[in-house]
């Protein structure tokens, strides 16, 4: 069986559980291919109604990003709401915004009702701000409220920097509806209810061949062939050739994290709070305490190509200690990496290609959220229950560029990190 890639989730598995390899010839009335938590969201939510489901991960369960991310769950998508406005107009772009409010309960709701305390959840993410918006981050916060309810608190200054112990911050809110959490215990508990409830979950099988254009969809791994009248594709930055149209249409991203040496003392000079930070730069970071406050998970940068994790959790230390000078002495005890998909237009591709053949990928960016309605609507329109993933339809299957769009992604991302230097040398 594959083993998960060395990290702090998977050194923190709360169950030892395996799932077999697909053999032989399996029938189901819907074949998933991806075992990430849009995957296991849509298999979970259809075997609730009754549905046979079949689910096949050529790894793990939640092995890819959906398994070793940041672990943040809040509101939103990888674009703003301003350019969601002027692609769909103000009012579909206030529905996909509350679809992606509901992704955030969707995951509440699913601890709750499975008992998962081994995820872990975390109450709180901060968005920090290093410069001064001379008003902007509150009228904001108050747009976001008065529009969507959100309960996000403004800290100015002075609370920001008892809180996070940096000069580098000048204002932040509170987002107190989010949380972080521990996704891989998710993931894993979200494939144990759906085989208690009938699903066939399978790990070590990867699709080599497909045939979906008839009424019956065959797919083929090294050991078995399975039949269904409905696939859902929900691979994500490890997507094959199986489904060319969407291979072509996302970028596979990588993004880097590093988890520190057991240091709570050394830790706690820094940040004095349980809730999670992510701080607005484009090019920014992100991070957490793990281990009861004891050490810190930071995130951040991405490639268009996957670096040594030894040489990116460099650059990412030398970005934690220019932030809190006062953790030069905190030791690195692990990093890596992961590939998430982005689209070109920083929206999740969720929809129907032909009549049988669904897919729910591009979650690079925001992903723990979208992933959770990405599968539910899906789920809901395979079931006859809702049209709701039309919503998503506007954004469709752009061409991702191939090399040329890798190459305008990477400089696109170091123009961020320029514009942003820029600003925060500005407020300096």
């Amino acid at each position: 069986m594959p083993a998960y890639i060395d990290c702090y989730y998977s050194r923190t598995l709360a169950t030892p559980e395996n799932h077999p390899r697909a053999e032989g010839r399996i029938k189901a009335e819907i074949c998933i291919v991806g075992g990430g938590l849009a995957g296991l969201t849509a298999a979970l939510s259809l075997a609730r109604r009754g549905r046979s489901v079949v689910l096949l991960e050529a790894q793990r369960i939640a092995w890819g990003a959906s398994g070793r991310n940041g672990g943040f769950v809040s509101a939103g998508y990888a674009t703003g709401l301003a350019a969601i406005e002027r692609r769909v107009g103000t009012d579909q772009a206030r529905e996909l915004y509350r679809l992606s409010m509901e992704g955030v309960e969707i995951v509440r709701r699913h601890m709750a009702e499975l008992g998962i305390a081994e995820a872990q959840p975390v109450p709180g993410i901060v968005k920090a701000l290093r410069y001064d918006s001379r008003g902007a981050l509150r009228r904001s916060r108050d747009r976001m409220e008065r529009d969507f309810g959100l309960k996000q608190r403004y800290l100015p200054r002075d609370e920001v920097r008892a809180t996070f112990v940096s000069p580098k911050y000048h204002e932040a809110v509170l987002d107190e509806d989010a949380f972080h959490f521990h996704p891989l215990n998710y993931g894993r508990a979200l494939a144990r209810e759906a085989v208690r409830l009938g699903a066939g979950i399978y790990e070590g099988s990867a699709v080599v061949s497909a045939d979906l254009d008839g009424p019956l969809k065959r797919l083929r791994t090294e050991g078995a062939e399975i039949e269904a009248e409905h696939v859902l594709v929900a691979t994500g930055g490890y997507t094959g050739a199986v489904l060319p149209a969407l291979k072509r249409s996302f970028l596979p991203i990588a993004t880097y994290v590093l988890l520190t040496e057991h240091a709570p003392d050394l830790v706690r000079r820094a940040v004095r709070t349980p809730a999670a930070v992510l701080d607005d730069r484009r090019a920014g970071d992100y991070y957490r305490l793990v281990d009861g406050g004891s050490r810190m998970l930071w995130g951040g940068r991405i490639t268009t190509r996957v670096t040594d994790p030894r040489d990116i959790a460099a650059l990412l230390r030398r970005e934690m200690v220019s932030t809190y000078p006062q953790l030069r002495d905190l030791k690195v005890e692990v990093a890596w990496s992961g590939l998430m998909s982005y689209a070109r237009h920083l929206m999740p591709q969720i929809g129907q290609l032909r009549p049988g053949v669904w897919f729910c990928t591009a979650f690079g960016g925001h992903g723990m959220n979208t992933t959770a309605i990405g599968g539910a609507v899906i789920a809901e329109a395979i079931a006859g229950d809702s049209d709701r993933y039309r919503l998503f339809s506007p954004f469709g299957l752009p061409w991702n560029g191939g090399a040329f769009g890798r190459a305008a992604a990477q400089l696109t991302y170091w123009a961020y990190q320029a514009a942003d230097a820029a600003r925060e040398f500005r407020a300096s």
